[in-house]
C-alpha cells in the first residue's frame, strides 16, 4: 500500500437537532461503533480517529475501539463550524503524531449509519485511480423535486427556483442532478489544508442504496426499521 489513508469521524457533542445525536445507538448499537466497524473493514484505511469537542464522545469512542482521538480548540467547537476547519486539525494531529505525511482523509459521520464498506473503498479507489482531490459519495434527485421545478416563497408569492423554471414542460428537458448523501467523503491532503470541500477535481460514487443522514428522531426510527444487525 503506497499511500496513508486515515478515516476521521467529526463528532460534535451539542447537536441542535437532536440533542446528543452522536451519541445516540439503534437497537442497542452506539452509532459511533456502526461507524467505525464500517471502517474497520477496509484494509485501505490505516486508521480510525475521532474527533471531537466533548469529552463524552472521546471516552464513548475509547471504550468502541478508537486508538486515536483528538479533542477540538474551543474555536471549532460551534455548531456553525464547517467540516473543513476540523479535518485540517485532525489531519495536522495525525501528522504531529506518526511523524509522516497522510495522503488522503476519509470522513464518515456517524449520523450516515447505512453505509456499507464498499460505498467508501469505491471512494478511496476513485479519488486514487483519478489523481483527484476530493470524491463524494452522491444519490441522484428524482426529477420531481429538480431545481428546476421547485419553488420559493417571496412574500406572499412563489417563484420558481431557477431561471430555467418556466421553461420546463417535459421530465426529458431535465438533466440528472445528485445530492450528497453522507455516506463517505474523501480528500487528497492538498484540499484539507487548503479547506476545499469541493475542489475543481473532484469525483463521485452514485450510491443506489437507501441512505438516510441523521437530522431528526423520525429519522432514527426509520433507520432501526431499515439496517440490518
Amino acid at each position: 500500500k503506497k499511500f496513508n489513508i486515515f478515516a476521521i469521524t467529526p463528532a460534535r457533542g451539542n447537536s441542535k437537532g437532536i440533542k446528543n445525536k452522536n451519541l445516540k445507538s439503534i437497537r442497542n448499537i452506539p452509532l459511533l461503533k456502526l461507524c467505525f466497524d464500517v471502517a474497520k473493514k477496509i484494509k485501505l484505511i490505516d486508521e480510525v480517529v475521532i474527533s471531537s469537542d466533548s469529552k463524552k464522545i472521546i471516552k464513548k469512542a475509547k471504550l468502541i475501539g478508537y486508538k486515536s482521538f483528538f479533542k477540538r480548540p474551543k474555536k471549532l467547537s460551534g455548531d456553525k463550524v464547517a467540516d473543513m476547519p476540523v479535518l485540517k486539525h485532525a489531519l495536522k494531529s495525525i501528522e504531529k503524531k506518526i511523524k509522516k505525511k497522510v495522503d488522503y482523509i476519509v470522513m464518515l459521520q456517524a449520523t450516515s449509519p447505512l453505509r456499507k464498506p464498499i460505498h467508501v473503498k469505491k471512494c478511496i479507489e476513485k479519488i486514487i485511480d483519478n489523481n483527484f482531490d476530493a470524491v463524494w459519495t452522491v444519490s441522484e434527485v428524482d426529477k420531481k423535486y429538480h431545481p428546476d421545478k421547485q419553488l420559493i416563497p417571496i412574500k406572499n408569492n412563489i417563484k420558481f427556483f431557477s431561471r430555467n423554471g418556466n421553461k420546463i414542460i417535459a421530465r426529458q428537458q431535465l438533466n440528472k442532478t445528485y445530492y450528497r448523501n453522507g455516506a463517505a467523503y474523501v480528500f487528497s491532503r492538498k484540499a484539507v489544508l487548503r479547506e476545499q470541500i469541493l475542489p475543481r477535481k473532484s469525483g463521485y460514487i452514485v450510491i443506489k442504496d437507501e441512505l438516510i443522514s441523521i437530522d431528526t428522531v423520525k429519522d432514527l426510527k426509520r433507520i432501526g426499521k431499515i439496517i440490518k444487525l
